[in-house]
C-alpha cells in the first residue's frame, strides 16, 4: 500500500496539480546508468552499472573513489539529475545505497547524497550544495543551508543513526524548501523517521533550480588534505533512487 503522506498536513493537497507543478523534476531510476543528465566522475573516480550487487531488480549503480596523496582536486563519482527542487517546492527525494563489506569506517567525511547549484555569476560562490547526507565514522550525518549565497550559514544534524556495511541501507528525505523559516525537513532510516525539524530556513534565498546527485563524494580526503586509516578505494551501490509529490515516489521499497 503507498504511503500518500507523512508529516505535515499536506494531505490531498500532496497529489493536486498545483502542488505537482511545484515539486521539480519526478523522476525514478532504477540503478542504471542511463537516464541521468550527467555523470561526474573525478581523478580516478568511477560510476559503472553492475547486475551482480542489486538492491531489487537486475542492475545497481557502483561508484569507486581512489586516494592519490599527489592529487589536490576533489573525489566525486555522482550521477546527476537536473533541477529537482527550487525554493518554494516541497517534494519526497529517497534511494538505497550499501557500503562496500569492509569499509573502513572513519572520521572523515564521505558524502553519499547532495542537492547542489552553481552559483559562479554571484561572485561569492561556485557549485555550492545546500542539503547534503553523509557518513562519519558510522554515523549519518544531514544539514540544511540557510542565508544567502553570499552570507550563509550551515545547519547540521548529526548521528542519526548508525550505518552497517555490507548490507543496503535506505534513505527518504521530505523537505519543504524555504529560505524564510517556514521550512520543514524530514528524514527516513530504513522505514523510521529519525529527524524531523519545522519553521526551519531549509534553502538559500535564490530561485534558482538545484541538482540531486548521489554517489560517492570522498570530501573528507580533499578538504582535511589527507586519507585518515588505511582504505584508499572506496565503493558504494546505490538503487531505486527517486524523487516525487508522495513518499512512496521517493522510497526505494515502493
Amino acid at each position: 500500500m503507498k504511503i500518500k503522506n507523512i508529516g505535515m498536513t499536506v494531505g490531498i493537497a500532496l497529489l493536486s496539480h498545483s502542488l505537482v507543478a511545484q515539486a521539480g523534476e519526478a523522476f525514478n531510476n532504477t540503478g542504471t546508468v542511463s537516464g541521468w543528465n550527467s555523470i561526474n566522475k573525478e581523478h580516478k573516480g568511477s560510476v559503472t552499472e553492475v547486475t551482480n550487487v542489486t538492491h531489487s531488480g537486475p542492475t545497481a549503480i557502483k561508484v569507486t573513489q581512489i586516494y592519490d596523496s599527489a592529487y589536490s582536486g576533489r573525489y566525486h563519482s555522482e550521477v546527476v539529475k537536473n533541477n529537482v527542487y527550487r525554493r518554494g517546492d516541497t517534494g519526497f527525494y529517497g534511494f538505497a545505497f550499501r557500503l562496500q563489506q569492509d569499509w573502513q569506517f572513519q572520521p572523515q567525511s564521505y558524502n553519499i547524497a547532495q542537492f547542489i547549484a552553481d552559483f559562479s555569476n554571484t561572485g561569492c560562490d561556485d557549485y555550492m550544495p545546500s542539503s547534503m547526507i553523509w557518513l562519519s565514522g558510522n554515523q549519518l550525518f544531514t544539514r540544511v543551508k540557510q542565508g544567502s549565497v553570499c552570507s550563509q550559514k550551515t545547519v547540521t544534524f548529526g548521528n542519526l543513526a548508525t550505518v552497517t556495511a555490507g548490507v543496503w541501507h535506505k534513505i527518504v528525505i521530505q523537505a519543504k524548501w524555504a529560505s524564510d523559516g517556514t521550512g520543514f525537513y524530514k528524514l527516513w532510516f530504513d522505514g523510521q523517521k529519525v529527524l524531523e525539524q519545522y519553521n526551519l530556513s531549509t534553502t538559500v534565498s535564490d530561485d534558482r533550480y538545484f541538482q540531486f546527485r548521489v554517489g560517492l563524494y570522498a570530501n573528507g580526503w580533499h578538504d582535511s588534505g589527507y586519507m585518515q586509516g588505511s582504505q584508499g578505494t572506496r565503493s558504494i551501490w546505490f538503487d531505486e533512487i527517486g524523487a516525487g509529490t508522495t513518499f512512496a515516489d521517493a522510497d526505494p521499497d515502493q
